[in-house]
């Protein structure tokens, strides 16, 4: 007769750890929240005992001094630029990628022949190409505008070409058989399977449209978030540079959520 094993019964300690760990798997939000509160901790000790106060502010006196900066003159102005110029960018950069990236992915020729070029453009650091874009469009809005889409669209083309060829051909001549337009072939096949590559691509867009125009505006810009980031750092003043940089990261936080509830439109049939 085989012994039987004597397994140990869990100490309460074990079972609380479990039950901790449920409810905060179930719970991710709490989990960031932590995460978020304790960067901000480290922040503020680092900012009042381990820095120099003339090279960086604690977060309760950037947040606590966020008035002063919106009342600087010139920066409500540049925060309105600022924010026009990223969504003609990361609009101009949606439409052409996704346009782009269809042509390329629907047609094997296309997709042998433009797609190594895409990847090779795609590589070039464009920050060394600025002083072209100032050349063709001077230093006005369009340059940074221009210089973010190059950074948006990239992204785009290569998900949207991925998503593409990721649906399985069985898919086409299923409803080729069955009488189906391109634009149902579009509607019915192709869109819904790119969603959520191409939701992906509009999110590391983004990133790239608002590294492009700040880019642009550091450089050759005289209005915008990017040349007052220049002037605070210039300055010596790190509380307005950090609640600068606190309204930029509020307002890709806000683009963020604009794209996220089409997202979860659009890919509800996934969840089912």
């Amino acid at each position: 007769m085989s012994r039987a094993l004597n397994i140990p019964a869990p100490t309460a300690a074990a079972l609380r750890g479990r039950r901790i760990k449920r409810w905060l798997l179930a719970r991710p939000g709490i989990a960031r929240l932590g995460v978020v509160i304790l960067l901000f901790v480290v922040w503020e000790i680092a900012a009042r005992f381990l820095v120099d106060k003339l090279f960086l502010s604690p977060p309760s006196r950037v947040f606590t001094e966020l008035d002063a900066m919106f009342e600087t003159r010139g920066v409500p102005a540049a925060l309105r630029i600022t924010a026009w110029e990223l969504a003609v960018a990361f609009g101009m950069s949606v439409v052409i990628g996704l346009a782009v990236g269809l042509a390329v992915g629907l047609h094997r020729f296309s997709h042998r022949s433009l797609m190594p070029i895409i990847l090779l453009l795609y590589g070039i650091p464009q920050v060394t190409i600025l002083p072209l874009f100032i050349l063709n469009f001077g230093i006005g809005p369009a340059c940074k505008i221009a210089f973010g889409v190059t950074h948006g669209i990239f992204p785009i083309i290569v998900t949207v070409v991925a998503g593409v060829q990721n649906i399985k051909p069985i898919l086409f001549t299923s409803a080729k058989s069955m009488g189906a337009s391109r634009w149902q072939v579009f509607r019915w096949v192709i869109f819904p399977h790119m969603i959520p590559s191409f939701f992906a691509g509009m999110r590391l867009g983004m990133t790239g449209v608002l590294l492009g125009v700040l880019l642009a505006e550091l450089y050759v810009s005289t209005a915008g978030i990017g040349y007052f980031t220049t002037v605070f750092t210039q300055n010596f003043n790190p509380t307005k540079l950090l609640g600068l940089i606190s309204v930029l990261a509020a307002m890709a936080i806000a683009l963020n959520e604009i794209v996220r509830p089409t997202e979860l439109r659009y890919s509800c049939w996934r969840m089912e």
